[in-house]
């Protein structure tokens, strides 16, 4: 068992929820999540192979099922997204971002910054429908001129943009993007180099006619460096560390691109100051977001500082705690977080799970990624249970989720993938696959899940351009 790494506390002025009698630890969990009891063994194939561009393997951040044209689409961080068919035969390049004839200029320099993310419209394919041909991608770009409609409050300078795109494809079902370059929606200017915003999806389970239906989530990052020293995460003037939602159709937003719900949850709080796109508040990079086909609960993976990485449960005008909470503990800065008054802030979201940074199955650094809710029969082990990851070592994990857990990591345990009737972590699998390839074994996977159609989990990495799928 690990040592607790107790400190004696210091006084946060900036955070009333300190006192000095408040201890401070690295660690505030000190019985490890167990390896090997609980653990769920998956089956799995090598669905389909993303080439590797410039010299490495294809940066994969996201997997998205578009049922209209009956094709899977997947990126690559530099720019390519590409369509797979259902069978994953067939691997097509769809539209570069980064194609000169767009205008866009990805910046994809370091891990964190390129084409972040990518939505179809629910109505894509629908012809005569407003959203026909409709997708959406956010990402970092090099051009830096145009007037932002978010900056960042207090910074002294600007390391590059972020874009929301609206794109417009003649015939949405065709093998290759066939519309004209893109519309600008929205434009972020970046205050450092990490934590470029997030997770771009409309809500997979809501249905015509609803409410919710057709509006877009973005998960957008506190702007980086660390600590959120700009203090941006809980100002409600600001765009960063947020959970925002529009209608990327309307035009009632203050730039007139895109719209701005009536019922989103600080739209009509009744002072000028707070933006109204906002749909929660709180968050230091939210990763990726996942729905509950049987709840409707909407979950987010927010990662942690040096501490504690997180799975939330995400309700209208939440807020998830950051920068005066890690997790369900006060955050402490670098040295780790507070042990007094544990979840002890009222209206603060806190949440379901939980984990330590310095736990012995990751690697000295650790982030959270968000996998989803499970309502499938096909694979009968998964069923009801919340699944997510941990970014750079690969580990899968599982809580059931109809008996979600108040925080802490007692509850997670481990999914493996029985590799020929061998249990193996993805990060062995990687390490193996690129031994065949000729390549040097990677240290880490940079995991990511993405959603298929009826329910099937697919598994991403950065590292051999492997996209694997959980079966029976």
């Amino acid at each position: 068992m690990r040592m607790t790494q107790t400190m004696m506390a210091v006084l946060l002025t900036a955070s009333p929820a300190f006192s000095q009698t408040n201890q401070v630890t690295a660690d505030p969990f000190p019985t490890p999540i167990t390896a090997n009891e609980g653990v769920i063994k998956v089956n799995f194939v090598e669905f389909a192979s993303i080439p590797d561009l410039n010299g490495q393997a294809a940066r994969m951040m996201l997997l998205v099922d578009e049922p209209g044209t009956r094709r899977i689409f997947v990126h690559d961080m530099q720019g390519p997204i590409y369509s797979v068919s259902y069978d994953g035969k067939a691997v097509r390049p769809y539209v570069d971002v980064n194609a000169s004839s767009w205008g866009v200029s990805v910046q994809s320099q370091g891990s964190e910054r390129g084409v972040q993310s990518f939505a179809f419209h629910p109505q894509f394919a629908q012809s005569g429908a407003r959203g026909f041909g409709k997708f959406y991608t956010l990402t970092d770009t090099t051009i830096v001129e145009p007037r932002p409609d978010f900056t960042a409050a207090g910074a002294t300078g600007n390391t590059h943009d972020t874009v929301l795109l609206e794109w417009t494809a003649k015939t949405p079902g065709a093998a290759a993007y066939d519309g004209s370059a893109p519309r600008e929606l929205m434009r972020w200017e970046q205050p450092f180099a990490n934590h470029n915003a997030g997770h771009l999806t409309f809500n997979p389970i809501a249905a015509p006619g609803s409410a919710d239906f057709g509006l877009l989530y973005i998960g957008f990052a506190d702007g980086g460096s660390g600590g959120d020293p700009l203090n941006l995460a809980q100002n409600r003037g600001s765009a960063f560390g947020k959970i925002l939602r529009i209608d990327p159709l309307g035009t009632n937003s203050p730039n007139g691109k895109y719209g701005i719900p009536a019922s989103n949850p600080l739209a009509n709080d009744g002072d000028a100051a707070t933006l109204g796109e906002i749909y929660a508040v709180g968050l230091r990079n939210p990763q990726r977001f996942a729905w509950d086909s049987k709840t409707g609960s909407m979950f987010v993976a927010d990662i942690g500082q040096n501490t504690v990485e997180k799975i939330s449960q995400v309700t209208a005008g939440a807020n998830l705690g950051w920068n005066k909470w890690e997790g369900s503990f006060t955050y402490a800065g670098r040295e780790g977080v507070g042990l007094a008054n544990r979840r002890g802030e009222k209206g603060i979201t806190y949440p379901v799970v939980e984990y330590s940074q310095v736990d012995p199955l990751f690697q000295p650094n650790s982030a959270v990624t968000m996998g989803a809710v499970y309502r499938q029969t096909a694979i009968p082990q998964l069923a009801g249970m919340l699944l997510f990851g941990d970014n750079p070592s690969g580990e899968i994990f599982y809580v059931n989720a109809d008996k979600l857990p108040q925080g802490g990591q007692d509850s997670i345990r481990r999914i493996l993938f029985n590799d020929k009737g061998v249990a193996k972590p993805l990060l062995q699998l990687i390490k193996e696959k690129n031994t065949a390839q000729g390549k040097t074994p990677a240290t880490r996977a940079d995991l990511r899940f993405g959603p298929g159609p009826n329910g099937q989990i697919f598994v991403l990495n950065k590292r051999d351009g492997t996209i694997r799928l959980m079966v029976p």
